[in-house]
């Protein structure tokens, strides 16, 4: 069976690091493979939000495969082409035009905390942990990855879970804007697909849009976003799924969207 799992209900599709021996642990062929089916789901029109999760409740995933370091990040060339590796996942979640949650169970850590991180949200089931151990292997957190922990829990928590390597506590998460949702275990898958249903009878287009504007403005509002971002806006105004919500406001009946 797969280390990464594709399951399709509806229109969310969860992905599932599927190694629950190991905490699921997320191996280089693992990071590998969440590029290629994140791009994959990016593209498909039937999916309109992504769950990334791991096997079990033990563990989102208790971070990258380091039983693999000493072949695969040996010295600088292996290192160097092992981070291309782990940034093209990164950053295949952060672009994704979809809507992406991670939903955790367990322990979320080191290279793991980087992939929730990358997502739009984190819904966490009660004892989950966090944390990034990085001070503990002599290894600089990436940068991108460091941008959005200060961009969730502050300078200066960013800096207590680098300098520290200690692992955070779910409630302590929750209340420094980590996760955005604190359920108990048997809630969580619940909660998170009944969240998504209602995103994803949402407009596409708009949904996109919103995603966007705030990626947009955290990374700096240039001339070319903001045409960009006019461009996301004609389209929307220009499209079907825009006389459709009118038309079903003025009706008082639930909206159809097709994203188009």
């Amino acid at each position: 069976m797969s280390d990464i799992l594709v399951e399709h209900a509806g229109a969310i599709a969860t992905v599932v690091f599927n190694r629950p021996a190991l905490r699921n642990a997320i191996s280089l062929a693992m990071w590998t493979e969440i590029a290629r089916v994140t791009e994959g789901l990016a593209k498909d029109d039937s999916v309109r939000a992504i769950v990334y999760r791991g096997a079990g409740r033990d563990a989102f995933a208790s971070g990258a495969d380091i039983s693999e370091f000493r072949e695969h990040r040996k010295d600088t060339a292996t290192s160097l082409r092992y981070n291309e590796q782990t940034g093209a996942a990164y950053r295949g979640i952060r672009e994704c035009t979809k809507p992406t949650v991670a939903m955790i169970f367990g322990f979320c850590m080191g290279g793991a905390m980087a992939v929730a991180m990358a997502c739009d949200l984190r819904f966490a089931a009660e004892g989950s942990k966090f944390g990034i151990p990085a001070a503990k292997l002599n290894i600089i957190y990436p940068p991108d990855s460091v941008g959005q922990l200060v961009d969730l829990v502050g300078p200066a928590c960013a800096k207590d879970i680098l300098f520290s390597a200690r692992a955070v506590a779910d409630r302590e998460a929750l209340a420094m804007g980590l996760i955005q949702r604190l359920l108990p275990a048997d809630e969580l898958e619940t909660y998170t697909y009944e969240y998504l249903r209602r995103v994803s009878e949402n407009a596409p287009l708009s949904v996109r849009g919103s995603k966007h504007t705030i990626q947009y403005y955290l990374e700096g509002m240039t001339d070319e976003r903001r045409s960009r971002l006019r461009d996301l806006t004609l389209e929307a105004f220009e499209s079907e799924d825009y006389k459709e919500g009118t038309r079903a406001f003025l009706e008082k009946r639930a909206p159809r969207f097709q994203g188009r």
